[in-house]
């Protein structure tokens, strides 16, 4: 069975594709609707991976851990970026628009860089075996699209 961090994994990597098709396409995009548009899908997309996160994978941590604080970067990430997105539909220049999509992604990749240097391997430390493969598999049963994972 696959743990909630392989799968956690695997959905970063799918997100980061989908991230690069649309930073090809960005520049050429010529209204603040169609890099909204864009934002949206990405949002979706993250918030379904962020209520994993926050549900499934760092309950279990935070509940393991002592320190509750340990957690705290990765909440403010999750805010940090929320609020990228925020922004960007509230602008009406199509720059600045495109920019703050750039930034969003940005600090998606970095979020995901750290949570796979550093959390993940925590939550493989901290956690037994069976209970990540259980986790995996709660993931998997909300999110079907990463069932192959």
């Amino acid at each position: 069975m696959t743990s909630i961090t392989t799968t956690l994994i695997t959905e970063h990597a799918v997100f980061c594709a989908v991230f690069d098709q649309i930073e090809r396409v960005l520049p050429g995009l010529i209204s603040v609707a169609e890099v909204k548009v864009l934002s949206t899908v990405v949002e979706g997309l993250l918030a379904g991976h962020a209520d994993t996160e926050a549900n499934l994978a760092y309950a279990a941590l935070d509940h393991v851990l002592a320190e509750k604080g340990q957690l705290d970067r990765l909440h403010h990430d999750h805010k940090e970026i929320d609020n990228n997105f925020k922004r960007l539909h509230g602008v009406s220049n199509l720059a600045e628009a495109q920019a703050l999509l750039k930034k969003a992604l940005a600090a998606s990749r970095d979020h995901f860089r750290y949570e796979e240097r550093v959390v993940f391997p925590l939550l493989e430390r901290v956690l037994p075996g069976e209970m990540l493969s259980d986790l995996g598999h709660a993931s998997r049963r909300k999110f079907p699209a990463f069932a192959a994972a």
